[in-house]
């Protein structure tokens, strides 16, 4: 499947860049959710807890601080390691926003998700995980191998 994926694409860095700024609006907005929730227990689902638009607790706050900055970190270091951790990221925030879709309205709902969240997590795995389509990098001798094979 990695053979598919194109190699040094000419818009790789604004590809990086835009995976970057989803990175860094998970990593504010994990800081100022953390903020906004000191005190309340971990996994409540107060309705009144809100950062950025978008309701959280304080365990939902702190796996976006982990998030944002193992994206944003992925892709200021950039290589292959960003293609990697944006593949990833891709899939697991798809996976969040459909897992989250199906709990919402439950007890199960421990990140306190509302609808806006699984929406912002949807657009988040999309930028992300297009962002991985076009950000791989290797030499030029690989880029010829791979479209003399095409």
């Amino acid at each position: 499947m990695a053979s598919h994926f194109p190699i040094n694409h000419h818009l790789r860095p604004l590809y990086r860049l835009l995976s970057a700024v989803a990175g860094l609006y998970m990593l504010v907005f994990g800081v100022v959710g953390f903020v906004q929730t000191s005190g309340a227990p971990f996994f409540t689902r107060d309705e009144t807890a809100w950062a950025l638009g978008l309701r959280t607790n304080p365990a939902f706050a702190v796996l976006s601080i982990i998030a944002g900055v193992v994206v944003l970190g992925a892709n200021v270091i950039g290589r292959n390691i960003a293609h990697q951790i944006n593949q990833l990221a891709g899939i697991v925030l798809t996976i969040v926003g459909m897992g989250s879709l199906a709990v919402m309205q439950t007890e199960a709902n421990i990140f306190a998700f509302s609808m806006v969240n699984v929406i912002v997590t949807f657009i988040l795995a999309g930028v992300v995980g297009t962002a991985s389509l076009y950000d791989r990098v290797g030499s030029t001798t690989a880029e010829e191998h791979h479209h003399a094979h095409a």
